[in-house]
């Protein structure tokens, strides 16, 4: 956005987020994928989510069970989430890896602005049964 003074100026990002519009970008999210979840749902995914970040923006990986790493990758696949890792020597002189989960907070933000129920409905096809129809029938 161009300011009076030839300057641009930047829309700000914010760097947080809150459970409910971390629940509107999960269904967005999903619906993007064609796949559908509930309000309830969704508040209950990002709820299970946010109990692992609290006022985090990134938890480590090998605190996850296994359920829960596989929600993770489900919320990774849709841009909630995204991965990073770190690596470190040892004392020893062997490579450690640690492997962090991020809040993508600006795609979380990107996402909870999307309207799923327009979404829903311009990804649903249009049937014109008459298509189907042999052109042979329309004629008597």
């Amino acid at each position: 956005m161009a300011s009076g003074n030839g300057s641009s100026r930047r829309i700000r990002i914010r760097n947080f987020t809150d459970i409910d519009e971390l629940a509107l970008a999960i269904s967005a999210g999903l619906s993007l994928k064609n796949r559908r979840m509930s309000k309830e749902e969704a508040m209950e995914a990002a709820e299970h989510l946010i109990n692992f970040f609290g006022y985090n923006d990134r938890v480590i990986d090998n605190m996850l069970e296994p359920e829960d790493r596989d929600a993770f990758y489900t919320m990774e696949d849709i841009g909630v989430l995204q991965t990073e890792r770190e690596e470190t020597t040892l004392f020893d002189g062997r490579e450690w890896r640690i492997h962090y989960w991020i809040l993508n907070t600006r795609k979380i933000q990107e996402l909870s602005k999307i309207s799923v129920t327009e979404l829903v409905r311009s990804q649903e096809p249009v049937f014109n049964f008459y298509d189907e129809i042999p052109e042979e029938v329309w004629h008597r």
